[in-house]
């Protein structure tokens, strides 16, 4: 289990701590599955060269999904509580990810990040699951 903790709403890249984890396990080649354990956070692969990337992103979902929209009657925990449920309904929540060699096979300009959906800081778990030999 990988615990996360972030400043708010945005992307957080985590791709290292997950292959310390991988090269900690003694498994070389086999299937690495990523499952964030929470309804107003989400999981991308997504480039990490350029950081207006995830800007982009961050502006398009929130033109897609208004905090506040009078649409919801969800809102237990303040304007952004559906949206956030909404942002993590859009995208995923857990990634599969092959390794070969003791390393992820991701393409050159990919990481992983945690979606944060929420505007307060949040601590956030996600699980690790990696099968193989």
């Amino acid at each position: 289990m990988l615990e996360l903790a972030n400043r708010g709403r945005g992307l957080y890249a985590f791709t290292s701590e997950v292959a310390r984890w991988i090269d900690s396990s003694g498994i070389a080649d086999g299937l690495l599955t990523l499952f964030v354990q929470h309804t107003s956070a989400s999981l991308l692969i997504q480039e990490n060269y350029d950081p207006d990337v995830q800007g982009d992103l961050e502006r398009f979902f929130s033109r897609l999904v208004k905090d506040g929209d009078p649409l919801f009657a969800h809102s237990l925990e303040g304007p952004d509580d559906m949206p956030a449920h909404v942002r993590a309904a859009l995208t995923q929540v857990h990634l599969s990810i092959p390794v070969h060699q003791g390393a992820m096979t991701l393409g050159s300009w990919q990481g992983i990040y945690l979606y944060e959906h929420r505007h307060q800081p949040q601590r956030r778990r996600v699980a690790m699951h990696l099968i193989g030999e």
